[in-house]
């Protein structure tokens, strides 16, 4: 009966307290269980997690978002600009990694970048490739003229900016374009994930690391070695861009969504056989041919090859 006395007191004094305060909300016990309920059935969606995993729509995504709310430092600024470069080495070995050895249906984005996207990485990968493309073109044309009497090995430095202007022209134009596209489709599609500019920027750059050893292997003076190993770089670096671009676009129409992605396949080819072609297949230089007196006074030409 003590107890039977203390519960109504305590209804007693719920009642009184509302009677003071009618605008007084109440909290049913019930509802964690509801709330319960509809977050577990959210979780039991067919295919709901698997693209959250894909696209990076989950919660996690809301505080990065937020952390991006934060006040940054003007762009003239140098602080604002070493924001870019904000990043360790595991960091970037890391993202080494995934862009060498792509796992099927895993975002490259959505693994290494979204977290921290930045510039260091891209940048030193195309000036390695610069200097890689550059010099090992040098050393292919000297092996292969190597043993020729009148051939005189001159050092070719205009490769250098050639290279460079190519590799970073591709690295920065091709994702601005892209970026605006995907902005643009965006504004027509609502449900397309779209990148920003920086994370373009560092997918395209990491895609490229696999060309530096390439371009190595490329001064083997056999030509069907060399288009091999082109062939298999370009799958490689072609499926990290094809995996992390593909989901941005599927839910677009399926004409545009599959002339994106050609598209990003084909520059990207197109990238990987001209500097196969230019710096490495270039057509071989014909040699004046040596002058040899004969002794009736006339001169033979001996054609050299």
């Amino acid at each position: 009966s003590f107890l039977v006395t203390c519960l109504f007191a305590e209804f007693d004094d719920a009642a009184h307290l509302l009677a003071a305060n009618p605008d007084a909300t109440t909290i049913s016990i019930d509802e964690p269980a509801e709330a319960h309920k509809t977050q577990h059935s959210r979780r039991q969606e067919p295919g709901r997690e698997e693209d959250d995993e894909l696209l990076g729509t989950d919660d996690s995504d809301k505080t990065e978002l937020l952390a991006g709310q934060k006040k940054s430092a003007p762009f003239w600024t140098f602080e604002y600009y070493q924001t870019f470069f904000d990043v360790d080495t595991y960091q970037v070995l890391d993202r080494i990694k995934g862009s060498v050895f792509p796992v099927p249906g895993r975002n490259f984005v959505r693994l290494y970048v979204r977290s921290n996207p930045d510039l260091y990485g891209p940048f030193w990968i195309c000036a390695t490739l610069v200097f890689a493309i550059a010099v090992s073109g040098n050393l292919s044309n000297f092996f292969i003229h190597l043993g020729r009497p009148t051939y005189h090995y001159v050092p070719e430095f205009r490769k250098v900016s050639i290279a460079a202007t190519t590799i970073y022209a591709y690295a920065w134009l091709v994702p601005l374009a892209l970026w605006g596209f995907l902005m643009w489709r965006n504004s027509k599609v609502m449900n397309i994930v779209s990148y920003s500019f920086l994370e373009i920027v560092c997918v395209y750059g990491y895609s490229l690391f696999v060309y530096i050893p390439t371009a190595i292997l490329w001064i083997i003076p056999q030509k069907v070695v060399r288009w091999v190993l082109m062939i298999f770089s370009l799958c490689l670096s072609g499926s990290v861009l094809v995996m992390t671009f593909w989901p941005a676009v599927r839910d677009d129409n399926r004409r545009i969504a599959l002339a994106t992605v050609g598209t990003i396949v084909l520059l990207h080819a197109l990238l990987s056989v001209g500097c196969l072609a230019y710096f490495f297949d270039a057509p071989e230089v014909d040699f004046p041919a040596p002058i040899i007196p004969a002794q009736n006074g006339t001169t033979l030409i001996t054609k050299v090859k």
